[in-house]
């Protein structure tokens, strides 16, 4: 069983610097083993997480380094708020 569950995980990591960028970019993506190391990664670098198998999914779609279209400019604000509001109350 977690054979599957592995096989069928995936995970994408955004960036994003107001100064610089117009838009958050997708820094990593993968399915899988690699999905398992970027949420290993994140966990070891004390980068918030936040599961959205669906938004993962679109994330998949895009290349490495391309900057998210604006028809998900508000689902992945909505995930960046989340995590600011996780990062505040944590300190």
């Amino acid at each position: 069983m977690r054979e599957k569950k592995h096989k069928d995980k995936s995970a994408a990591a955004l960036g994003y610097r107001a100064s610089t960028d117009n838009a958050p970019t997708v820094k990593a993506k993968g399915k899988g083993y690699i999905a398992e190391e970027i949420i290993k990664r994140a966990q070891e670098n004390n980068v918030p997480i936040k599961e959205d198998s669906s938004l993962a999914e679109l994330l998949d779609q895009l290349d490495v380094n391309e900057t998210i279209p604006p028809e998900l400019y508000e689902v992945v604000a909505e995930v960046f708020a989340f995590l600011y509001r996780m990062e505040k109350n944590s300190h």
